[in-house]
């Protein structure tokens, strides 16, 4: 297929990037993440943004491939740092961005997708995107890498897994891949710099990441680290960005929907 490149001009021009120290556009790399996580050993790393036409080795949670034809993805990370924030707040960082990736894609391509906790972008019940973050150095200004990687031109053969979807197969024509990654970048930047201003204070990313969440109320199935699986009716996000399941809080895990959702 003739698939156009990303636009790096019109990403380092568009409103709210200024945000960023540095955004770059490679051909191809490994992995995204892996790329930031080498540049958070220099200290003055920060605000840092790399994006990939094509990744050979990119990674999802418990380092599960995600790869694409060239082209027909958004494989994008983000270097920040977080200074004086409380570790255990980290983790809504990868909440964060997806909630930034839900409205970015409401503004760019007109569609409306929903959370699945913690990682994941449903649209239509499927999976869109998944986020990963990952914690590159640690201190009084730890910084975390956080990559999004989204099936864009994607045709059914050429899907990831089963139940994926692309915006193609979602039914948005000719997706601007330059002007969804830009939308991303830019809403992650407003939300970060709320987010920081605020003292790292998690309520308003706690209403924002409830709203767009299609986990909270369903029956769900949890298996967490060392094998244990919760079952039941999720609650609720707790203040550390913990999913309640009954009188279970869990932090990590794969989280399936039941009632015949993914």
């Amino acid at each position: 297929m003739n698939r156009a490149p990303l636009d790096v001009q019109r990403l380092r021009s568009s409103p709210g990037v200024s945000f960023y120290d540095w955004i770059e556009v490679v051909e191809s790399t490994g992995s995204t993440n892996a790329d930031l996580v080498a540049r958070a050993a220099d200290p003055s790393a920060d605000r840092q943004a790399l994006l990939a036409e094509e990744q050979v080795s990119g990674r999802g949670r418990h380092a599960r491939a995600w790869v694409s034809p060239p082209r027909a993805q958004i494989s994008l990370s983000i270097l920040v740092r977080l200074p004086g924030i409380d570790p255990s707040a980290l983790g809504w960082l990868p909440l964060l961005t997806g909630i930034a990736v839900v409205d970015a894609l409401r503004g760019t391509a007109g569609v409306s997708p929903d959370l699945k906790w913690p990682n994941d972008v449903l649209l239509d019940g499927r999976k869109l995107a998944g986020i990963l973050a990952e914690v590159a150095a640690t201190g009084i200004a730890p910084a975390v890498v956080v990559g999004i990687g989204m099936n864009v031109d994607l045709d059914q053969s050429e899907l990831p897994v089963e139940h994926a979807t692309s915006l193609t197969l979602a039914g948005v024509p000719d997706a601007d891949r330059t002007a969804v990654a830009a939308g991303i970048l830019t809403e992650f930047a407003r939300r970060f710099t709320a987010w920081e201003r605020s003292g790292w204070d998690s309520a308003e990313l706690a209403s924002a990441y409830r709203e767009r969440c299609a986990t909270i109320g369903i029956d769900v199935r949890a298996e967490l680290p060392g094998g244990k699986v919760v079952t039941g009716v999720a609650t609720g996000i707790d203040s550390t960005g913990r999913l309640l399941i009954g009188e279970e809080a869990v932090s990590a895990g794969d989280v399936s929907h039941l009632r015949g959702q993914y």
